[in-house]
C-alpha cells in the first residue's frame, strides 16, 4: 500500500508540472528568397528545462512509475549527451529521487551545471560509446534504475496524440494558409522523436512526409540506407545532442520518408544564420534541422511547389556559448565552415 501511495503521489507530481506549462510557440520565419513556401520552427527551448528533451523526460519518467520500476528513494541513472540529463534531473528532483547523469567529458559544461543546479551529479566518462555500460553498472551497484532513453524513447510517448509533439504541431498549424504540412524535419538523438511523429502521420492518414537529418560520423544514415547495424568505423557526433555512434533501439527507419545527412559545418553555420535571423541564439542541432527545411524548399522551388515545412528549435544556443559560438573553438573541432555561410547566403 506504501509504494502505491508513493506511485500515485509521483504521478500526481508530474501531471500537476504538465498543467503548469504551456505549449510551446510556432515561429514562423520569413524569408522572401522561398516565396509561396511557408517554414515553420516549433521553439522546444521554452520548456522549464530549456529543451525538446522534457517532452521526453517527463514520459520516460512516468512510464517507468507505471511499469512499477521506480519506487520511493530508488537512485535514477541516466546515459546522455546532456540534454535529456538536464531534465531527468528536474523530474528527478520534483519526486525527491537522487539522479545520476553518465555523459562523455567533452558535454558542455553549462549542461553540467544545470544538471547540478536541480540536484543531480554528473559521472563523466571518457567517450560516449562508454556511456551506456557505465549507467548500468552503476545503476546495478546502487540498486537504483537505469532510465535508458535509448530504448525507451519511442514506447514511452504515446503517438496516437495525448499532447504529444506531433499532435501539439498539427493543431497549431490548423489556421495557417497550409495546414498540413509537406514535410516535417527531425534529427535524432534517441529516436524517439522521429518515430512519434512518423507514427503519428501514418495514423491520422497525412499526405506529410517526415524527413530526418542525421549529422557527420552518426550511423542512423548508414542503417537507413543499409539496413545494417554494426559499423567498424563509428565516432562520436560533433553536433551535441544528436547523432549516435550505434544504432539505437528507439531508431525506428520504418516510418521515416527520407534522411538527409548533414555536414558539420552545415550545422554550425546554419546555427549563426538562424541566430542572426531570430535574434536569439540556437543549438546546434537546430542548425542541422533548419539546414535539412532549406535543402528541402530548395528542391520545391525548383518544382515550383508551396507548402509547408515545419522543423524544431530543440534547446537555445546559451548552453553552447564556449563551444559552438566560438569562432576559435568551431575551426578546431569543426573546420572551415566558409562555404555554407556562402551558401545560406541566397535566403537572405
Amino acid at each position: 500500500m506504501a509504494s502505491s501511495t508513493w506511485r500515485n503521489q509521483a504521478i500526481q507530481i508530474i501531471a500537476a508540472d504538465l498543467q503548469r506549462s504551456a505549449e510551446t510557440h510556432l515561429i514562423k520565419l520569413s524569408l522572401p528568397a522561398l516565396a509561396g513556401i511557408d517554414i515553420y520552427l516549433k521553439d522546444e527551448s521554452t520548456h522549464p528545462t530549456g529543451s525538446l528533451k522534457h517532452r521526453l523526460a517527463r514520459s520516460l519518467f512516468l512510464y517507468a512509475l507505471c511499469n512499477g520500476w521506480i519506487q520511493q528513494d530508488t537512485p535514477i541513472i541516466e546515459a546522455s549527451s546532456g540534454s535529456t540529463a538536464v531534465s531527468e534531473a528536474y523530474f528527478a528532483q520534483l519526486l525527491g529521487l537522487p539522479f545520476i547523469a553518465v555523459m562523455a567529458k567533452t558535454t558542455a559544461a553549462k549542461k553540467i551545471e544545470q544538471i547540478e543546479f536541480y540536484g543531480g551529479k554528473a559521472h563523466l566518462v571518457d567517450s560516449t560509446d562508454q556511456i551506456y555500460a557505465t549507467a548500468q553498472h552503476l545503476a546495478k551497484q546502487l540498486n537504483g534504475h537505469y532510465m535508458d532513453q535509448f530504448t525507451y524513447a519511442e514506447r514511452a510517448t504515446d503517438w496516437r496524440g495525448n499532447n504529444n509533439i506531433a499532435d501539439a504541431i498539427f493543431r497549431q498549424m490548423r489556421a495557417e494558409p497550409h495546414p498540413v504540412p509537406r514535410h516535417i524535419v527531425m534529427s535524432a538523438g534517441t529516436g524517439g522523436t522521429s518515430a512519434t511523429i512518423g507514427r503519428y502521420i501514418r495514423y491520422r492518414q497525412l499526405e506529410t512526409q517526415l524527413t530526418v537529418v542525421d549529422p557527420e560520423n552518426s550511423v542512423f544514415h548508414r542503417h537507413y540506407q543499409t539496413g545494417e547495424t554494426h559499423f567498424s568505423d563509428c565516432k562520436a557526433s560533433k553536433i551535441e545532442g544528436i547523432g549516435r555512434p550505434r544504432v539505437e533501439p528507439s531508431f525506428i527507419p520504418s516510418v521515416i520518408d527520407r534522411m538527409i545527412s548533414v555536414p558539420d559545418g552545415a550545422s554550425i553555420a546554419t546555427m549563426l544564420w538562424l541566430a542572426k535571423l531570430l535574434n536569439r541564439k540556437v543549438g546546434p542541432s537546430t542548425g542541422t534541422n533548419v539546414y535539412g527545411v532549406l535543402k528541402l524548399a530548395r528542391k520545391m522551388q525548383k518544382k515550383q511547389q508551396s507548402g509547408a515545412i515545419v522543423s524544431l528549435i530543440c534547446d537555445s544556443g546559451e548552453r553552447y556559448l564556449d563551444t559552438y559560438y566560438q569562432p576559435k573553438w568551431v575551426e578546431q573541432h569543426i573546420g572551415s565552415i566558409t562555404q555554407y555561410q556562402n551558401w545560406l547566403t541566397r535566403f537572405g
